[in-house]
């Protein structure tokens, strides 16, 4: 019985000495605690979605260029939407990631409730980059993210479909006004440029 014993413990005690760091190692962190810190402080916040208003963590997008827009359902910019959705159809395979947040805070051109505005940019335009939760983008009543860009770039949105342009280092941001369209060739030029970067 002792054999037997003696004969697997070996093996067994082989593994575990294996797998255990090094004496006085610092232990690995954890996943989670990996992707956090990774994760730049721009993109560390959540918003509802719009379509199901569950809560969307925009650290998901770490790694990506990130158009940040405001939209509006009646607006004369509202066309716009096509031009985001063909360009995020574009390059979103090569990193690119669109985010609309919708805003009632000019002119009163999105009234809707979140499902409201879901079901129009679908049934209208197709949307299919994500949507966030009608929310606040100017003022002192500005979303997080919003306050943040404005910070960032001393730009801030006088208009629905004001742009901002996140490099994937989630640091770099550029800023477009709303007569600035998606298909803008210094716009396109800016967003092809952040793509090729690392």
């Amino acid at each position: 019985m002792n054999l037997l014993k003696t004969t697997l413990a070996a093996p067994l005690l082989a593994l575990a000495a294996a797998t255990l760091p090094p004496a006085g190692a610092a232990p690995s962190p954890a996943p989670a605690d990996t992707a956090t810190a990774a994760c730049p402080a721009l993109l560390q916040q959540t918003f509802p979605r719009l379509q199901d208003e569950k809560p969307q963590n925009l650290c998901q997008y770490t790694g990506k260029v990130v158009v940040v827009v405001n939209t509006a359902s009646y607006c004369g910019f509202t066309k716009q939407y096509q031009g985001l959705e063909d360009l995020y159809a574009r390059y979103k395979d090569k990193g690119l990631v669109v985010l609309g947040f919708p805003s009632n805070d000019f002119g009163g051109q999105e009234p809707g409730s979140n499902k409201e505005i879901a079901a129009f940019c679908e049934n209208t335009f197709g949307v299919k980059f994500p949507m966030l939760g009608k929310s606040a983008v100017s003022g002192d009543d500005a979303n997080p993210l919003f306050k943040q860009l404005r910070a960032k770039t001393d730009s801030r949105p006088k208009w629905n479909f004001h742009k901002y342009v996140i490099a994937r280092d989630g640091t770099t941001v550029t800023s477009y006004n709303s007569w600035t369209g998606p298909t803008d060739r210094d716009f396109v030029a800016d967003i092809e440029q952040k793509l090729a970067k690392p």
